[in-house]
């Protein structure tokens, strides 16, 4: 049967969630552990050219985040499904305090190396696929079915402002007095995110019968039927990925099309990755009101239409203050798509199986960032420095063509 946006209203959010209690917690957590990441994100490239002056061994640090993801994500959603997700946040926060505190003092003692860099970013992303899937499927315990589009937002736009403008530029100052100290207060923020977490209180969740010898390649199985059984997720599953493709393209080039293409140098280049950040955060604050209004299923499909013209403009017209305007809104409307499609997702899928569904999603659409990268160097080499930005544009069209029939009549 077709499902109509119309179908889907009522799932909508008519409620705000509360900051008091288990959600204020968990979103003081969620950003605690975002500024960390910040830091960490900003003063790890700067580290690795530190030590080495090869764009592969630099290169491979980023990449060696992408990889768990494409290996675990799947066991991560299972482990999650089977386990307290409460105690598996606070634990695997406790076990990446340990881990980036023992980082902190190895810089301390100047006795790092790319190898080093290279597991930790692995240790650390493998950690995260249990976290993030726990997370998603936690969530609907701690805030009512109705508020979970307006707690998403807070979560994603909260998460944003610490990352982007608060932990990026603090690096600076803080490598200034000590290489290794923006990752002690990495270290700090994720024992602090830890014991927030850890203090959380909910319900018990009612699990239903296990059967006795049942393997986690089983879990893992049930997991994508549902998701590939349910076609609205299945479609929003298959333009994730497309999307994604497109993401890592962009993604990959957007200092070549900004310093070469446009020819506006680093300082361009921070302008339009803060434009982009602002529309990030201007995305959340409005995200909950806009669901309300048009529905959540027509915000995804028209934002990924209006995403389209962003980047063929950004492809077309060679302008940094268009540059600046175009990443602007395009990160608006992508922080828009974050949290209609992990709402739609928490709304959709049994809370005993959310864990499950959520990696098989998450999974699928990680992969395609990595081939988007290779996609999007390929395109530039070939036909020109502003390429990427078109290939990317034509990438998020099939997105739409593939996820608009699935939800709207």
């Amino acid at each position: 049967m077709t499902t109509s946006d119309s179908d889907l209203r009522p799932a909508v959010e008519s409620a705000v969630p509360s900051w008091r209690g288990g959600f204020g917690r968990l979103w003081s957590a969620a950003v605690a552990s975002r500024l960390g990441d910040g830091l960490r994100t900003a003063a790890l490239p700067l580290l690795a050219v530190g030590l080495t002056d090869s764009p592969l061994l630099v290169s491979l640090v980023t990449a060696a985040g992408f990889l768990p993801w494409i290996l675990f994500g799947l066991l991560g959603g299972a482990i999650a499904d089977r386990v307290d997700q409460r105690r598996a946040m606070w634990s695997v926060d406790a076990v990446r305090c340990g881990l980036m505190a023992c980082f902190a003092l190895a810089v301390w003692l100047d006795r790092v190396s790319v190898a080093l860099l290279l597991v930790l970013a692995f240790v650390l992303t493998t950690l995260q696929t249990l976290f993030d899937n726990a997370a998603t499927a936690l969530l609907p315990s701690i805030v009512p079915t109705t508020a979970l589009g307006r707690a998403n937002a807070r979560l994603m736009t909260g998460q944003t402002i610490a990352g982007t403008f608060l932990g990026a530029p603090l690096v600076p100052l803080l490598i200034g007095l000590s290489a290794g100290l923006p990752f002690a207060v990495d270290a700090a923020t994720y024992l602090l995110a830890a014991a927030l977490v850890a203090s959380i209180r909910t319900a018990p969740r009612e699990r239903p019968p296990r059967a006795t010898g049942r393997t986690l390649r089983q879990d893992i199985a049930e997991g994508i039927a549902v998701l590939w059984r349910d076609r609205v997720l299945r479609s929003l599953c298959t333009a994730n990925t497309v999307v994604n493709i497109g993401m890592g393209a962009l993604i990959a080039t957007l200092v070549l099309h900004v310093t070469g293409w446009l020819h506006a140098g680093h300082s361009g280049y921070a302008a339009v990755l803060t434009a982009y950040g602002a529309g990030s955060v201007a995305g959340g604050l409005v995200a909950g009101r806009l669901s309300e209004l048009l529905g959540r299923t027509r915000v995804l499909v028209a934002g990924l239409a209006l995403q389209c013209c962003a980047l063929i403009v950004l492809g077309t017209v060679r302008s940094l203050p268009v540059a600046v305007i175009a990443l602007a809104l395009f990160g608006a409307l992508g922080m828009l798509w974050n949290v209609n499609e992990v709402t739609l997702l928490q709304e959709r899928t049994p809370a005993a199986l959310l864990g499950r569904v959520s990696a098989a999603n998450r999974t699928l659409s990680t992969a395609g960032a990595p081939l988007g990268a290779l996609l999007g160097g390929a395109v530039a080499t070939a036909w020109g420095l502003n390429t990427p930005a078109l290939a990317a544009a034509a990438l998020f069209a099939c997105g739409v063509i593939v996820l608009g029939p699935a939800v709207i009549n």
